[in-house]
């Protein structure tokens, strides 16, 4: 996968960038040029021919030429039909901008409307427009071109770029202007627009990422000042709020005490001061602002925008002071990579305040407001850089401590364990051989005496076999181990024994050689009762005539097989052979040993059930 550092991001943009002033710079030929038009101040629904009337230089810049009005204003212009359109070629008017809406006629005919003319109207000051002309309406000489253009005096709005106006016309053939348009529409709307959403989403992940963690509250509000810069540059995407001009100068300027919040919290958490009430200060502003401008009404949106702008940009500097002089004292390699963005960021500002100067369209001016973004989106992905660094670290850190906290806790615990482990053993003996006693002097008694008085034979039996399983359990308390040779005997002698007596003719494979392996007294007992369950599911269930019981040691471990020729499980239990015959017990009591007890089966193949058991874990020293 390929990476892309914040770095080779930002180069790649302003490459892009670039490439777009080249192009937007790049002459266009066979394009008529409007510089001087008629205009009157009016409201009407078509040119005033009655109405004093004057010429005026195009761009026409409202503040300039007609300073305090706000109202529609139609220009009118002649011009004859250039010569390509005899071809068939489709004419076109390019209007790169009119603040903040436009209406067009041509020869007496409404040809296009942008929007809406009257409060709330749209705001079209950023979005050039470009307007095709029917071949049916034009001359060949002659023709009138009315313009009515919809805006508001400086007064009224927060920033010369939305105060009325029209650009220059451009009138020629569609094909040539349409990529004027296109240029124009990328680097003014398409561009700002993607840097907000992209900045809006990296500044709501800041905004969490600093919400988790809250010793690096600094990341949330770079966060609130990302997604704040990024709602101001989004306006540019609406076009048709319902709001009146002054109620979205209002909301703008609603915003700009909140992205200062944002801005001086953040240059101050980032240099590792907390001022709570500086902190009151700046909510309070943000109430304050948007009070201000409601009470001084519209007429003053100019003044107070402008007032309030320079007083927070103080504030703004007096932090990035402070935050320098702390950066200053740090000297930090990371430290100074920061400080060094957040100082290109400041000066960008400064220069995005001077490029106001600068005619309203200017591409200079459109370059300048893309910077400002994309300024923003490198330093949150150096932050978020070196927060994941830092986690990192911790991470690290933690691990550490959590290896030597765990190292000391197991050797606490095997002294713990070695002390408490003598004990045990000896309670636990002494337990063994009390409940050992018990059972064989009282229980054994009883049965003993049941086997050779009762007169049942049914009885005489149960409690004959009760009697063993009581020796094999009272074996198992003592906790003595058995010799595996010793094991293979009593097994062989009793499984023998109990199929001979039923007509089923045995067979015995083992070791003939001295084995130096024991078992444990639990792995005995269980085993024991393993192999029982099996030659009692031959007798009762398999109609078997010959079984062979196989005992070998293979990989330090020891495997025990019976097999018969019976007629195997049947196929209704074909899939649930733990429910019957004891097959759950035996694999349960294999399990408790850590071995394993398998059952294969098919009807009239016979039964073979292998158990296996890891010797090294059971074996004890005699």
């Amino acid at each position: 996968m390929v990476r892309l550092h914040p770095e080779a991001l930002l180069r790649r943009l302003l490459a892009l960038l670039a490439l777009m002033l080249a192009l937007a710079t790049t002459a266009t030929a066979g394009v008529l040029r409007i510089d001087r038009a008629l205009s009157v101040e009016s409201d009407d629904n078509r040119f005033p021919e009655g109405l004093s009337q004057r010429t005026v230089t195009l761009p026409d810049d409202w503040n300039a030429s007609r300073p305090g009005h706000a109202g529609p204003v139609w220009y009118r212009v002649r011009f004859d039909a250039p010569l390509p359109q005899d071809s068939g070629e489709l004419l076109a008017l390019y209007v790169e901008r009119a603040c903040s809406n436009l209406e067009v006629q041509l020869n007496g005919q409404r040809l296009y409307a942008a929007g809406r003319m009257h409060e709330p109207m749209t705001r079209n000051c950023h979005h050039a427009q470009l307007v095709t002309l029917p071949a049916a309406l034009l001359r060949s000489q002659g023709n009138v071109l009315d313009i009515k253009v919809a805006g508001q005096a400086l007064e009224r709005v927060g920033s010369r770029l939305r105060a009325g106006g029209l650009s220059v016309l451009e009138l020629g053939p569609h094909a040539a202007l349409a990529p004027l348009q296109d240029r124009h529409h990328t680097l003014n709307v398409t561009l700002p627009l993607v840097l907000s959403g992209s900045l809006l989403l990296l500044g709501s992940f800041m905004c969490v990422l600093g919400w988790l963690n809250r010793r690096h509250s600094h990341l949330a509000y770079f966060g609130m000042l990302a997604v704040g810069s990024a709602l101001l540059t989004a306006r540019l995407g609406w076009r048709d709020l319902p709001l009146t001009s002054f109620e979205a100068e209002v909301v703008l300027a609603s915003l700009m005490p909140i992205v200062t919040l944002a801005a001086v919290q953040f240059l101050l958490r980032r240099a590792g001061q907390r001022t709570p009430r500086l902190g009151l200060v700046l909510l309070l502003q943000c109430v304050l602002v948007p009070a201000s401008m409601l009470v001084g009404g519209p007429e003053r949106v100019h003044l107070l925008s402008n007032a309030w702008a320079t007083l927070l940009a103080l504030e703004v500097i007096v932090a990035l002071a402070r935050f320098l002089r702390r950066a200053w004292r740090r000297r930090g390699q990371h430290g100074w990579a920061v400080a060094m963005l957040i100082v290109g960021t400041a000066v960008l500002v400064a220069v995005q305040l001077l490029a106001l100067l600068e005619p309203p369209g200017s591409t200079f001016l459109a370059l300048v407001h893309l910077s400002l973004p994309l300024t923003f989106i490198g330093m949150g992905l150096r932050l978020v850089q070196l927060h994941g660094r830092a986690l990192q670290d911790a991470e690290a850190d933690r691990r550490v401590l959590e290896a030597r906290i765990r190292e000391a806790t197991e050797e606490i615990e095997r002294n713990f364990a070695q002390l408490t482990e003598l004990r045990i053993e000896q309670v636990t003996e002494r337990e063994r051989k009390r409940i050992a006693a018990d059972l064989h002097d009282d229980l054994g008694a009883k049965l003993l005496t049941i086997v050779h008085t009762s007169d049942n034979e049914r009885i005489s039996t149960l409690a004959r076999e009760a009697l063993e399983e009581m020796r094999l359990s009272v074996r198992g308390l003592t906790g003595r181990p058995v010799r595996l040779i010793d094991a293979l005997g009593d097994w062989r002698a009793e499984a023998m024994s109990r199929l001979a007596q039923t007509g089923i003719e045995a067979r015995w494979v083992a070791p003939t050689d001295d084995m130096p392996q024991t078992l444990s007294a639990r792995a005995y007992v269980q085993t024991t009762r393993i192999l029982r369950e099996a030659v009692n599911n031959i007798i009762k269930h398999s109609g078997a005539t010959h079984c062979t019981v196989t005992c070998q040691i293979e990989g330090g471990d020891f495997q025990l097989a019976i097999q018969d020729n019976g007629r195997g499980i049947p196929m209704e239990l074909d899939g649930r052979l733990d429910r019957g015959h004891g097959m759950s017990s035996m694999k349960h009591r294999a399990k408790q040993l850590q071995g394993q007890c398998l059952v294969e089966s098919g009807p009239g193949y016979g039964t073979v059930i292998r158990l296996t058991l890891p010797l090294e874990r059971h074996a004890v020293a005699a």
